[in-house]
């Protein structure tokens, strides 16, 4: 099975219980290790994902894979994790998520750095030099948080 596949299969296995558990799959991973793979699950959920919820998520995940033969006979290393900070924001939960950060947009020929001030399932409006303007997600084509280490609340 390739592994494209085999990333396929698990988001069958995996997708439905870890929304029944109220977690979002973001994205399954499976990289060759030297005689093992590493099975590397993302998860969310709106107000982010405790260490609970990752421990929850990753005794769920090993008895889901358990239960299954997806992963084969080959011994594989299972790591559950939220995502990453520089993950690209695609999908309209992730800009709902971020609500209040700062986006850097790449968007049909600009590119532009606003804070997220509202989103729906069509679009984001953002904050860009303190002018609102709303971009449609259709028209985007990429976007990624931008960490701020010296952010002042507001």
């Amino acid at each position: 099975m390739s592994q494209d596949q085999t990333r396929d299969r698990l988001a069958e296995v995996l997708t439905e219980p870890l929304v029944a558990a109220g977690l979002d799959v973001e994205a399954i991973e499976v990289t060759p290790a030297g005689k093992r793979r590493l099975l590397r699950v993302a998860v969310d959920k709106d107000g982010g994902v405790t260490m609970d919820d990752i421990a929850d998520a990753t005794k769920e995940v090993s008895r889901l894979l358990d239960d299954s033969d997806v992963m084969g006979e080959q011994p594989y290393t299972l790591e559950v994790t939220s995502p990453g900070t520089d993950r690209p924001l695609t999908l309209p939960r992730h800009w709902r998520r971020n609500r209040g950060r700062l986006v850097k947009v790449r968007s049909s020929g600009d590119t532009f750095t606003g804070r997220i001030v509202a989103s729906d399932e069509q679009g984001a409006t953002l904050d860009v030099s303190g002018q609102e303007r709303r971009v449609a997600f259709a028209e985007v084509g990429r976007a990624r948080v931008q960490i701020e280490f010296n952010r002042k609340e507001s």
